[in-house]
């Protein structure tokens, strides 16, 4: 099923909680609304969802005009981050509740339901489960059962709430794959809330990401953390340093009057942004420098904190440096971005 949501705006009060979002979602896809707490992602899903209606806009499931359209009407599956499962109903009772309240005319027959629920419980690797309660399960097994219970009705569309948010590190890392797996296997429109960048790379075969009520990007894992289109985006999406640079006449980028080694075609004014691994060392004078005023250990690298100068101002970075650097607290340290991005009419500080 199709998603196209048009130029949609939605108003809290008169505060616009989105403001003129417009994104088309393939059939079969698995999407990813990435962003801080206010960015808008979780009214957005709501809006899919048919638990708010827009302010403006239209969205459409396939050709049809789902804007006013109830929940019900709908057909969509929403699985949210506390499971909000029914503490008196066994986990299988859980996944055919959604059957069971059906109209009389549209209900399946009894049998039917145990079939379904015992297909969804194998699909979900919880088969022999059915008859324990929620809290004799785990966090992972009742969020299970919450997304088993969303498919039960089979919804045109399958909607997740921050899925995870509730789970421990490693089981969080189990259900990503886990969810990955069974979203290849159903084929499903998916589309899941996140604030947790690795979640949103890993999972998605495209991110959206929001600011502020709008989009910034939309694209692969790749698109967003190798081709940022813009200083948010660069930000956000991973770890980064940004210092305010000048572009020379003749391409030279120069940091407080100096050149820095590296070279751009757009003159003036600008942001350079560059990700702690993508420098090198070096001894050479036309190079970024500074004291280090931290080091840590990360993995198989080190992190140093450098604080470089520029007039009376001291700007942050952070850098790789290798694990048989001679990195000491106080030293100087000078290196040069090896891969950078530039967003130009920053002002140079």
């Amino acid at each position: 099923m199709d998603v196209t949501i048009n130029h949609v705006r939605k108003e809290f009060a008169r505060f616009p909680a989105l403001n003129d979002v417009s994104l088309e979602i393939k059939s079969g896809e698995l999407i990813a609304l990435l962003g801080p707490s206010g960015s808008g992602k979780t009214t957005l899903l709501r809006l899919i969802a048919g638990l708010d209606q827009p302010t403006e806009g239209q969205i459409f499931f396939g050709e049809e005009d789902a804007s006013h359209r109830t929940v019900q009407e709908r057909n969509v599956g929403f699985v949210f981050q506390h499971y909000a499962l029914f503490r008196h109903m066994t986990a299988g009772d859980n996944i055919g509740f959604g059957l069971k309240v059906r109209p009389a005319a549209i209900r399946p027959p009894k049998a039917e339901i145990r079939r379904r629920v015992g297909e969804l419980l194998d699909m979900v690797q919880l088969s022999g489960l059915e008859k324990r309660y929620p809290n004799q399960l785990s966090g992972g097994q009742r969020q299970r059962v919450a997304l088993a219970r969303a498919m039960a009705i089979e919804p045109r569309i399958l909607l997740l709430d921050e899925p995870f948010g509730a789970l421990d590190a490693k089981v969080r890392k189990e259900l990503r794959r886990w969810l990955r797996e069974f979203h290849d296997r159903t084929g499903h429109t998916t589309v899941f809330v996140t604030h947790d960048q690795e979640e949103a790379l890993e999972l998605a075969d495209r991110v959206v990401v929001m600011s502020q009520g709008k989009i910034e990007q939309v694209g692969s894992a790749d698109d967003v953390y190798d081709r940022p289109g813009s200083p948010f985006v660069f930000s956000f999406i991973g770890e980064s340093s940004q210092l305010p640079v000048r572009v020379a006449p003749g391409g030279n980028v120069l940091f407080n009057g100096r050149p820095i080694g590296i070279a751009e075609r757009q003159e003036g004014d600008a942001m350079l942004f560059f990700r702690p691994q993508d420098v090198a060392l070096t001894q050479e004078t036309d190079a970024l420098f500074g004291k280090v005023t931290a080091c840590r250990r990360l993995a198989g690298t080190r992190i140093a904190e450098i604080d470089i100068a520029n007039g009376g101002k001291a700007h942050h970075v952070e850098i790789e440096v290798p694990l048989d650097a001679a990195v000491t607290l106080g030293a100087d340290l000078r290196f040069r971005p090896t891969r950078w991005t530039l967003f130009a009419g920053s002002k140079a500080e």
